[in-house]
């Protein structure tokens, strides 16, 4: 299935230049490139963009909940007529067990799971 970018805006200021760049290193096989820019300066919609032009699917992450939500609302708002899963961690704090051996230091594993995200992450997902 192709992916296909649905919008009534068009790249404006950097963004041309940004997909163009971003697209090529993708093509190129990049590992690493980088999207600067501040809030609302269509960062999302400049990805869209690439995405449409690469064709491949994409695993966006995120740093919180709050901002993976907005993600998933773009990006389903983008490409209606492509699949674009939803996923967030049921932990609202996670640390490992770690050893420091410079202190003799053993930190125990800790959590906090969300039950209300965890009771939805097991919901039953209605297909359309």
């Amino acid at each position: 299935m192709s992916f296909t970018l649905h919008s009534d805006y068009i790249p404006s200021g950097d963004q041309p230049e940004a997909i163009r760049q971003l697209t090529e290193g993708i093509l190129r096989g990049d590992k690493f490139q980088t999207l600067l820019g501040v809030t609302g300066s269509g960062k999302t919609f400049t990805i869209s963009n690439v995405i449409e032009k690469v064709n491949k699917p994409v695993l966006v992450m995120s740093h919180n909940k709050t901002l993976a939500a907005q993600l998933y609302a773009e990006f389903r708002g983008f490409f209606p007529q492509n699949r674009v899963e939803f996923f967030i961690s049921y932990y609202d704090y996670y640390q490992p067990e770690a050893y420091m051996p410079a202190t003799d230091t053993y930190i125990e594993k800790d959590s906090a799971i969300n039950q209300e995200i965890d009771r939805l992450r097991l919901k039953p997902r209605v297909r359309f």
